[in-house]
């Protein structure tokens, strides 16, 4: 692991579009005009300078898509979690306690969504009717079916299927609002 940055590295991760850079460019042309040190050794300077924020780049990168990677997994974990205190709720009758740090754990009610699939029969029939994208525009067809013109015209090519989809009961977490006189010392 590198400790020290060079100088050059430090001078190129401060480069901005909003700036004359003109410090940047005269730092370049003295590193180029310096014969006290040979021609490898300078362009090694300013490619290892380069190759360093490309490093500290690709680093990022790696780090981003950890953090995105342990973000899901908590928040399914978080998720799972909720669920499955609900549920202990639910078997022993409780629909909320209060705590003294938070507020209170309230449970909420499960919920059920209905949403319709649509189910294209006759694709071409329905490209013919001008309902067309790329494929089949199913925004369209939705639009019409929601008219009586519409129902009846693709009654024959499109079928509609009623789809539920059950949201389980969860725990929320109610915090308690602090005023600004009020502070807590830990």
């Amino acid at each position: 692991m590198k400790l020290v940055n060079y100088q050059l590295q430090n001078q190129i991760e401060y480069l901005a579009e909003e700036k004359t850079n003109n410090f940047f460019k005269e730092y370049l042309q003295g590193i180029l005009e310096d014969t006290s040190k040979p021609y490898f050794q300078r362009a090694d300077y300013i490619g290892l300078s380069l190759n360093e924020i490309k490093s500290k780049i690709d680093t990022l990168t790696s780090d981003i898509q950890d953090l995105q990677a342990l973000k899901k997994k908590l928040s399914n974990a978080l998720d799972i979690a909720k669920v499955q205190v609900a549920d202990i709720f639910i078997a022993n009758g409780i629909d909320r306690i209060d705590g003294n740090i938070i507020c209170s754990l309230t449970l909420s009610n499960a919920t059920s969504k209905t949403k319709d699939e649509i189910i294209i029969k006759n694709e071409d029939a329905l490209i013919n009717l001008g309902y067309v994208k790329f494929s089949v525009d199913v925004e369209a067809i939705e639009k019409a079916l929601q008219t009586k013109e519409g129902k009846k015209e693709l009654k024959k090519f499109v079928e509609v299927i009623p789809i539920t989809v059950t949201t389980p009961a969860k725990i929320k977490v109610n915090t308690k609002r602090t005023s600004a006189n009020n502070t807590q010392t830990v």
